[in-house]
């Protein structure tokens, strides 16, 4: 098989913000997968950019978060940051497009719900300790 094109800027500072902010939680690491950044411990809790599909056409999302939002979830699909990412919408992951005026104490705060949802309960353990 191919390789997937990068599709990311590693000079990207928003990157770089999400980065400094995962690798906080603790066990994490980071992989590329499908072209993209992925955060994960011994599942992925972040993926940064997404895509989704309009009207037939791939609309890309590269500078966001895609996570797993767990029960804040109808909340936040009424953002208007907040997008369904193809393939891992259905599976209850949000795109949450980041920008000039991000909150990063608010992308810390998507990452953490996340972290609980797929981390390992001794990651979870040690991240509350």
């Amino acid at each position: 098989a191919m390789a997937r094109p990068q599709t990311f800027d590693d000079d990207d500072p928003g990157l770089a913000s999400v980065r400094e902010l995962a690798a906080q939680f603790p066990d994490a690491d980071e992989k590329v997968s499908h072209g993209r950044p992925a955060f994960f411990t011994k599942k992925v809790f972040c993926y940064y950019g997404g895509s989704l599909k309009v009207d037939g056409d791939w609309v890309q999302h590269p500078q966001s978060i895609v996570v797993q939002p767990g029960e804040d979830r109808p909340a936040l699909v009424e953002d208007p940051r907040v997008y369904i990412p193809a393939y891992l919408g259905p599976s209850g992951w949000i795109g949450f497009d980041l920008g000039d005026d991000t909150d990063w104490g608010e992308v810390q705060e998507l990452l953490d719900a996340s972290f609980r949802l797929t981390a390992p309960k001794r990651s979870i353990a040690e991240l509350d300790g």
